[in-house]
């Protein structure tokens, strides 16, 4: 019997420190300070101390603070590779464009997977399919599958010469070749399908003995079984990491989990790493700018009190009727107290323009119709979104059960039953937002975001953004 620890990191968004992360007790909300490479460095020690640990990470890593993006994801590198990953696969890596992911992942000490992305037009793989690790007595083949939504719901730059399948299909050619041909112990899938889709993926392909999952930001307390597959997920923005302990023979005979909080010990390599990188522009992410009533986070599906910050910011200087954003899930909590520019930036790290559009009310319709279906589809391989689209000024009473397209039962704006055919005025930011096919007249305002975020707390501190329950499942 050989023992194998698995150490997952998933999602955490460039998220180098120690940071507020919220937890819901009944009906009340309290943090605790978790996360920082520094901290999972130190975890992972430990455990590599204990006997063979494998360490992979699901993606979401480069992308996601200021720090982050200000580098183009080039303030990780040095982190990521003193830790000693084993492999990744990618999601918003791709968000400074492949080329940029492809010089990044050539600095890294540990490879890129993904069977699912392929130079456009050809059956050429972008990444490597998989690794094979050796880990004491054990040879482990670790699959990569990226996220497929890269080419579809995201925008064009993202995936330049790319395109991206399901995976679906080509996971079992690689499952048969690794036990077959490379004569594995352990065939282990990471993947940034999401949670719903992994599930399903699990169910559709046999010979998978683990699976980490991620872009779900699931904090999963305990492994879901599929198909004999072991599926876990562990949070996000680094606050947590899964560890899988595993008994090997002829397959995985006996396992445990935990889903690890981050907050000790330390790695001082890496905490010296993470504090320099931390400390570009720190005067300036550090100054306060106002301050919340409200908990902001958007660990809510329907609406969150995040972007409904967002959504007033965006409103107040685009003189609009109504607003869009993302349905982002990254971005850590910011408790009720101080709000800080860093913190601003956290919310929106991509910093885009607000922008101006005209909206036929149909068309309305038919995108929050659309956004909704991307949600909850009864295909998970179909669910193709974050949370549902932020919006301000509409108010929305639907039925998750019915077929897409019919969902929407009452649809109001400003409290009047929307007109089909009257236009309404709106703004936006990304075309995620308010996607080019839909409206008239889209232009770019002369102010990014996190300007209008900063003006917004500034003229109205202490803010509040409370859930005002605008979207109303019924």
């Amino acid at each position: 019997m050989s023992e194998l620890c698995i150490v997952q990191v998933n999602d955490t968004h460039g998220y180098l420190k120690s940071h507020p992360e919220l937890f819901w007790e009944g009906r009340d909300i309290r943090y605790e300070t978790l996360g920082g490479y520094h901290h999972i460095a130190g975890l992972v020690d430990e455990m590599r101390e204990e006997g063979p640990t494998l360490l992979l990470d699901c993606g979401d890593t480069i992308h996601g603070t200021y720090h982050a993006v200000k580098s183009e994801g080039a303030a990780l590198i040095p982190i990521l590779n003193e830790m000693s990953f084993d492999a990744m696969t990618a999601h918003w890596e791709f968000a400074y464009g492949p080329r940029r992911f492809m010089e990044i992942s050539e600095k890294l000490n540990h490879p890129v997977l993904a069977i699912n992305c392929y130079h456009e037009g050809t059956e050429r793989l972008a990444f490597r399919p998989y690794e094979i690790v050796e880990r004491g007595d054990l040879q482990v083949g670790v699959v990569g599958i990226a996220s497929n939504i890269v080419d579809k719901v995201m925008p064009p730059r993202f995936s330049e010469g790319l395109e991206f399948t399901l995976g679906r299909d080509e996971l079992p050619y690689w499952i048969e070749r690794l036990r077959d041909g490379e004569r594995v112990d352990l065939v282990v899938v990471i993947s940034h399908l999401g949670f719903p889709q992994e599930c399903q993926l699990a169910a559709d392909v046999d010979g998978i003995d683990v699976l980490l999952s991620a872009h779900t930001h699931n904090r999963l307390e305990r492994p879901f079984i599929v198909n004999d597959t072991i599926i876990i997920q562990s949070g996000c923005h680094g606050s947590f990491i899964g560890r899988l302990d595993l008994e090997v023979d002829g397959g995985v005979r006996k396992f445990k989990h935990e889903l690890v909080r981050v907050r000790g010990p330390s790695n001082e390599d890496v905490e010296e790493m993470v504090m320099r990188a931390a400390d570009v522009d720190r005067d300036y992410l550090e100054a306060t700018v106002g301050s919340t009533r409200t908990h902001l986070n958007r660990y809510t599906i329907l609406e969150s009190t995040m972007d409904n910050l967002l959504l007033r910011a965006i409103m107040d200087v685009g003189d609009s009727e109504l607003a869009f954003s993302n349905g982002w899930r990254y971005g850590a909590p910011v408790p009720p107290g101080d709000i800080r520019v860093e913190d601003l930036w956290n919310m929106i790290p991509v910093n885009p323009p607000v922008s101006r559009v005209e909206l036929l009310g149909r068309e309305i319709l038919e995108m929050m119709e659309e956004n909704i279906e991307l949600t909850f589809s009864r295909d998970p391989y179909r669910q193709m979104g974050g949370y549902l689209k932020r919006c301000l000024g509409l108010e929305i009473y639907f039925k998750i059960e019915n077929p897409p397209g019919s969902r929407i039962q009452k649809i109001f704006v400003n409290g009047k039953p929307l007109e089909p055919d009257r236009t309404y005025s709106a703004v936006y930011v990304t075309s995620q937002g308010v996607p080019s096919r839909y409206g008239e007249n889209h232009e770019e305002m002369d102010i990014r975001a996190v300007d209008a975020l900063r003006e917004y707390v500034e003229k109205n501190s202490p803010v509040d953004a409370q859930l005002d329950g605008r979207i109303t499942p019924v």
